[in-house]
Parts: C-alpha cells; sequence; structure tokens
C-alpha cells in the first residue's frame, strides 16, 4: 500500500489511491473485468514485467480487490488465480467514467477495445450523476465537489 496520500483518513479519493494509486493497478482490474484471472493471462496482456505484476496482484489482494484462490487443472500441480471482490466488482463504475473522460478528452484514431455494456442487452452504458434520494439525473455541469472542514 501507499499510504494515505497526505495522511488525509477522511479522504475517500486519497482511500482510494492507497490500493489503486501505482502504475499498472487499473490496468489489471480493467482484465480482471474482462475476464482474466491468471498471471499469465494479466503478463500476455499488459506485458508488464513479472516482478512489478507480482507485487501489484499482491497489493489488490491485500487492499481487498482481488481474492487468490487455488486450481487444480487435471494431470497438473495446483496453481493460484486472482478473482474479483465485490469490491473489485464495483470499480467498473471507476473505469467506465475513466472510459468515457478518456474518449472525451483524450481521443484516438484507433478504435478502443474496451466497452462497458448492459449483460443482459448488450446494449453500450454510459457512467452518470444522480441525487442520492430521488435518482434523478445531474447533469455534470452541475455537480461540486464539497470538501467538509476538518474536524
Amino acid at each position: 500500500m501507499l499510504g494515505i496520500l497526505g495522511g488525509d483518513e477522511r479522504c475517500p479519493i486519497a482511500r482510494s489511491l492507497d490500493v489503486l494509486g501505482e502504475k499498472w493497478t487499473l490496468m489489471i482490474v480493467r482484465d480482471a473485468l474482462a475476464g482474466s484471472t491468471r498471471f499469465s493471462q494479466f503478463q500476455q496482456s499488459l506485458g508488464v514485467p513479472r516482478e512489478v505484476l507480482t507485487a501489484r496482484l499482491a497489493s489488490l489482494v491485500d487492499g481487498g480487490v482481488l481474492e487468490r484462490t487455488t486450481y487444480k487443472p487435471e494431470g497438473a500441480r495446483a496453481r493460484e488465480e486472482y478473482v474479483l471482490t465485490d469490491a473489485g466488482r464495483d470499480l467498473s463504475l471507476v473505469l467506465l467514467a475513466l472510459g468515457g473522460w478518456a474518449d472525451r478528452y483524450r481521443p484516438t484514431e484507433l478504435t478502443s477495445d474496451l466497452r462497458f455494456v448492459d449483460t443482459d442487452s448488450g446494449e453500450p452504458v454510459e457512467a452518470v450523476a444522480v441525487t442520492q434520494e430521488s435518482q434523478q439525473r445531474v447533469p455534470l455541469q452541475r455537480l461540486t465537489a464539497v470538501m467538509d472542514p476538518a474536524t
């Protein structure tokens, strides 16, 4: 873990970055959301050095994003795989928002290899802000971050 940025344990962004803020981490989560579970799958997809991947996977397990489980292919030795926890699956919203931001502000000539879709309908989805009580959609122009003073 990185340690809470600025020592501010009250800040949810700082606490999130404690688990997710290192290079490669969100790419590993992306691949896990797309179905990767094995070390070799992550390494082949990302091209990340083995020692870095080992450290990031351990950090994601420690942070409660992934769970390490054992599987045994028939006729082979037992191996470990990495499965998303509920906390890990909830990061799909974060990656959905990041991907939408990149599509809007960091476009590329290449076609994106990442899409988020509704499992039932197959329709593409987008991240939106809604009010907690009435579930009314809030345009991003009206979205404001409010920092309560330290107590």
